[in-house]
């Protein structure tokens, strides 16, 4: 591995990991493990009260990721406003793609499992495994907004709802 690769992230820098969402850089570590020395980036995800260590010379083949760029925010953004496209296939097959956009950690992904989930209030209500779904994408994609643009949560919250608010009008 070049040097190049494991000094591109760096103590509080926020990074998107894809199974866990934003998270931030605390520190980059040394430990001994089964006797190998390794170099670790400690990521602290606030909100999960989690800490994850991951090795840095693997940190890009997990698909750690920098935060997206403010222009990736916005084509995420009119991802959302786009049409709800909801395949006929079975809803366990729909669901597996849908984790997996999730777990990808790309936003563009994330906001179209938050478009082809989203209800307005006249349509028919989610089953429960539906809305544990948009709540995941939604919540990532927020955190996400949030951290690119340095503002709340809760702020970026009220963009993304009212694009999708504006979308159902």
């Amino acid at each position: 591995m070049t040097k190049t690769k494991k000094t591109e992230f760096r103590p509080n820098d926020y990074v998107v990991y894809p199974a866990h969402g934003v998270g931030q850089i605390i520190s980059i570590e040394e430990q001994e493990i089964a006797g190998l020395s390794l170099e670790l980036f400690v990521i602290s995800f606030e909100k999960d009260k989690m800490t994850l260590r991951v090795p840095t010379n693997k940190a890009t083949e997990v698909g750690m990721r920098s935060l997206s760029s403010p222009d990736v925010v916005s084509k995420a953004m009119g991802t959302l406003k786009g049409k709800a496209k909801v395949k006929r296939a079975m809803w366990s097959r729909r669901a597996q793609e849908y984790e997996q956009k999730i777990n990808s950690g790309d936003l563009i992904a994330i906001a179209e499992v938050v478009r082809d989930l989203h209800r307005t209030d006249d349509q028919r209500e989610q089953s429960y495994s539906e809305r544990q779904l948009y709540e995941a994408a939604l919540e990532r994609l927020t955190r996400e907004v949030a951290a690119v643009s340095g503002e709340g949560e809760s702020d970026a919250q009220k963009k993304v709802d009212a694009v999708l608010v504006s979308r159902a009008a």
